[in-house]
Order: C-alpha cells, then structure tokens, then sequence
C-alpha cells in the first residue's frame, strides 16, 4: 500500500508556491468634494480583479484530495489527483508520489511524465532508477529494465540491494525478474554484506530459481563463514532433499554461533521435521531461552506426553526474569491447565496483557476453567464481555458465541445454546459448524422440526458431510420418523467412518427403531466396547431390557450413569423402563 507524501498541514507550504495571495486593505474616508471641483479618479487597485483558481488548478486543493484518496485507500483517485498536482508544484517530492501512484495503477503514461517531471526537479538517482525500472518491466521492456537496475545498484544507495529486489518482487513477469536476477546479482556484483547474498538466494528461491538460490548460498558461505549463512545453506539442501548434508551445515553453524537463539530454533524445526523430536528438544535445552524456544520446547513435549519435560520447562519459564514471565504468560497458563493446575492457570491467563496476540484465546481459556469449575456465571459473564469487546471482529465475535453455545450445552441449558448460536449464525451465516451445533442444541430441547431444519440446511450447503449427515439420520430415527431416509443418511456416514463409535451408536439406535433387536445389540455392544459413553450405554441397555437381558441392562445402566449421572439420554431410557 502507498503512504502519502503529505499532511495536511504540510500542504499550505507546498501550495504556496503555486499560488498568489493578495489582501486589499480598506480605503480611507475622503472628505466630500465641492463642486467646483473635478471628480477625484478611482484608485487603480479598486478596479484590480483577483481570478480564483478551479479545483484543477489548485495545488492545495489537489494535495488534499490525493491525501484523502489515499486515507481511503482509493489508488485511483490519489493517482488522478498527484497528478493533476505534479505540474503545479516545484517540489520533487510531489512529482516522486505521483510517478509511484501512476505505476501502482498502471497509467504508464501518467507514470511516464511524472518521472520526467521528477528527473528535471532533481530526483535522487537511485529512487529514479527503481521507478524507471518498476515502470519498464510492467510495459515488458526487459533491456531498459535491466539499465535502470544497473544504474540502481551501482549508486552506491545504501538500500539499493533492497530496493532492487522490491522491483523484480514485484514484477508481473516472474520468469523475466528471475533473468534479471541471474544477470545482476551475481557474486561479482554483490556487495560486502551477507544479508544482501542470502536476500538474493531467498528471492530466487521464491521465483523457482533453485540452482542459483543454492550457488549463491554456497557462495554466501565461503566468503562469510557466518552462522546465518550456513543455516541457509542447509535449509536449501534440506529443501533440495539432502538431508544428511542440511544437518552437516546447521551444526558447523551452531559451533559457529551457540547462543543464537533464530538458529537453534530453525535448527530444531529442521530436526523435528526430520523425525527426530528428542534431538530438536536437546538442542533447544541448551543455551539462553525466550518465549519462542520455551514454546516449541513445550509443543515438543506435549507431542510426545512428557509430562516430566512440561514440568520443568514450566518451572524455569515460571522462575525466568519478569519480563519474560509477562511475554510468556499464555503459555505458562497452558502448561498449568495441562499439567492440572486450574487454579494457577487463570492465574497465569489474567496476566496476558490487552495487545498480547494471545489475549482473545486467554480470555476464551478463562472461561472454559471457571465452567468446569463450577463458576458457570463467571464463565458466562466473561464470554458477555468478549462479545461486547469484540463487536467490531467477526472472527473473534463467532468464537465467543459458539464457546458460550458449548458451555451451554455442556449444561444442558439448551434454550440458552441455542440463542447463543443464533447470534453467532448473525455474524457468520450460513457457517457449518454453527448450524450442526445448533442443530444439536434443537435436538436436545425437543424442538424436532427446527433441529431437522437446520441439519437439512447444513447438507445443502455441504452436501455429504459425514457428522451432519449422522446427526440427522440420528435425529430422525430417535423421534421414530422417515425411518428410510435416516437409514440413508446413516449408511453414508458409516461407509466414510465405519470405526467411529458415534456412528455405530446411530446405526444401533435406528436397528432398534426397525425391530432388529439382535442387530441392535451386536453393533451397540461393539460401540460400547470401543467407546465408554453414557449415550451409548443408554441405548444398549435400553435393547438388552427390551431383549429380557434385564440384569445385564441394569450393569450397563449402573456403569453409563457413573459416566455421567445427569445424561438425559440415560434419564429418558431409565423413565420409560422404569428398571
């Protein structure tokens, strides 16, 4: 995005050059005349008319529309109104932002004169030269782009390398910048400084240029011997399949440099990607610390359930000076919640300050550990607050509802779910997981018809989608109803997750709704066996009861409501048998 040259109140400086300003002072009284006199003659000034510019050819009033387009981010304008404002004003500065703003919307002729007009005002030959070679290569003319960018990096500019590589980033022709990459940039021409060979390498890497990527790099090595230098050396050599000689160069570059923190952890990454977590976590475990390596330590762990590393990478983030303490306050407060310690991790959550990019899923964690435990209100009263807060970001204000919507349904408050994800569905209609979880909610308050609807809806928006099509064909056979069309939408699921307990529990609920009581209680067993939940022991002690297997009905009954006492499935079933 182009910034604008001006402020406004910079402009009257720059439009005073291009206007004239007259001030006419009042006339004296003139004492009245005898008439035998001649008429005194009028004053020359009275009779002086002053012409007031137009708009177009007001510099101020130019300066000000182009700072107001480009306010709004209207390119088109800002370039119409610089360059009606370029042949009013003397400043270079005024034709250089012209000449940007022409190139951004692709008026080369507009683009064309205000670098003329900028070259006689006295433009920098460096700036003049990117511009001249941004404009060359969108007109495709790839010899007068090459003698711009030539002039460009021989100017001696200190961000001349920089701006060079502005220019072909931004070509519309890749194949033409990376040519002219090949051509200019080369170990001959480079200059002195490692940043600029590996900008260089990376570049041409982004453009597909991998052979000269990785001959710059090579060559960025042996004549720096820097640690960054070997560590994108080896990034290119992992990414070119050499493993082996990727892992040869990040340790010569950690000899190099061992306490350097972006080395370690790209090193880590690399090792971890490798399949080898253990030799990633050592490496990062030795030298000084910071948020980043505390993180990745902490992913690592969790990947493998080292609950004894989590403990003490928490108990040295916890002791760390005061300021990483603060930067690291989310995740202290993750360690504390997995190593289960509630109490410290809203501790750790309140402590994540307003702009931390964290704060949002702080406040949404806060939430979840009050409800569980038992500070429903709290929990609530929070999750209010984000979605007062967060008004003005949809993606934020989506989430805050739909975790209400679950803490709700975890309470079996449903009316409450529901309109929790009736406002979310306002923020973001038509979202799938907002309708299959009001869908749900519906279904739990007995409001069939709704909850069909919603179901139905979400399969017009993703036509065979696995959960929406078992929840429906769930929902149609509890209540008894178009019992073909559940055993469809049943069937589908089950062919894409024939392992997935849920959907056997759907499809030994339908079993039993048809009368296959045998049936019912093969597949509900193997449901129960493979996933302990007390919707599931509901049902097959509901069809062992109705098979006369009263006692082994019972010992499912009395397991399920260990699971979860207050399961209305199992109330439901233990109110209609009355076992």
């Amino acid at each position: 995005m182009l910034s604008g040259v001006f402020k406004f109140k910079q402009l009257r400086h720059f439009a005073a050059s291009g206007a004239v300003f007259v001030g006419l002072a009042g006339c004296a009284a003139v004492p009245t005349t005898s008439p035998s006199r001649a008429p005194i003659p009028p004053q020359p000034l009275a009779r002086l008319t002053v012409a007031t510019p137009d708009a177009d050819h007001s510099l101020m009033a130019q300066l000000l529309t182009g700072e107001m387009a480009l306010a709004h981010t209207d390119l088109k304008a800002a370039a119409a109104a610089y360059g009606k404002a370029m042949p009013l004003s003397d400043d270079p500065r005024v034709a250089g932002q012209a000449a940007a703003l022409a190139i951004a919307v692709h008026d080369n002729a507009g683009a064309e004169r205000a670098l003329d007009r900028w070259q006689a005002l006295g433009a920098k030959p460096a700036p003049l030269a990117q511009m001249r070679a941004q404009l060359a290569l969108n007109e495709g003319r790839t010899d007068e782009a090459r003698h711009q960018l030539e002039l460009l990096t021989s100017s001696g500019d200190k961000d001349a390398w920089r701006d060079f590589g502005r220019v072909l980033l931004g070509s519309r022709d890749p194949a033409a910048a990376g040519h002219l990459l090949e051509s200019l940039a080369t170990p001959a021409r480079l200059p002195a400084d490692p940043k600029a060979w590996l900008a260089m390498s990376e570049m041409g890497e982004q453009l597909g240029r991998h052979a000269y990527a990785q001959n710059i790099a090579d060559a960025a090595l042996q004549r720096f011997h820097s640690a960054e230098t070997y560590a994108w050396a080896a990034q290119l050599k992992f990414k070119a399949g050499d493993r082996k000689g990727a892992m040869a160069l990040f340790r010569q570059a950690q000899a190099k440099d061992p306490k350097d923190i972006h080395l370690r952890l790209a090193y880590a990454t690399l090792l971890n990607q490798s399949g080898d977590p253990a030799q990633a976590a050592r490496v990062l475990e030795n030298g000084p610390q910071d948020t980043d390596t505390y993180a990745m330590r902490a992913g690592l762990a969790a990947r493998t359930k080292d609950m004894a590393q989590l403990k003490r990478i928490y108990a040295q983030l916890s002791q760390s000076p005061d300021e990483q303490r603060t930067e690291g306050a989310y995740l202290l407060g993750q360690l504390a919640e997995t190593l289960g310690h509630p109490d410290d991790a809203l501790k750790w959550y309140s402590q994540v300050s307003d702009d931390d990019p964290h704060a949002f899923d702080a406040d949404l964690r806060s939430a979840v550990l009050l409800q569980q435990q038992g500070k429903s209100a709290q929990a609530h009263e929070q999750l209010a607050q984000m979605q007062a807060d967060y008004l003005d970001q949809p993606k934020q204000l989506r989430q805050a509802y739909e975790v209400d919507a679950d803490l709700y349904m975890r309470e079996q408050r449903y009316t409450e779910a529901i309109d929790a994800f009736s406002h979310a569905l306002q923020v973001v209609p038509n979202d799938p997981g907002l309708l299959y979880g009001r869908g749900l909610a519906y279904a739990e308050a007995g409001k069939t018809d709704l909850a069909i609807a919603d179901l139905r809806h979400l399969l017009k928006i993703k036509p065979g989608d696995v959960d929406a099509s078992n929840a429906l064909g769930f929902t149609l056979a509890d209540t008894n109803r178009d019992l073909p069309e559940a055993e469809k939408l049943i069937a589908v699921a089950r062919a894409a997750k024939p392992d997935d307990p849920s959907i056997a529990d759907s499809w030994g609920w339908l079993q039993y709704r048809l009368g296959h009581l045998d049936q019912a209680a093969t597949v509900l067993r193997g449901a129960w066996k493979a996933a302990r939940n007390a919707d599931i022991g509901a049902h097959l002690g509901e069809v062992l009861w109705k098979q006369g297997h009263r006692q082994q009905a019972k010992q499912v009954f009395a397991e399920a409501h260990k699971l979860d006492p207050h399961n209305a499935t199992l109330q439901n079933a233990l109110k209609r048998l009355h076992p």
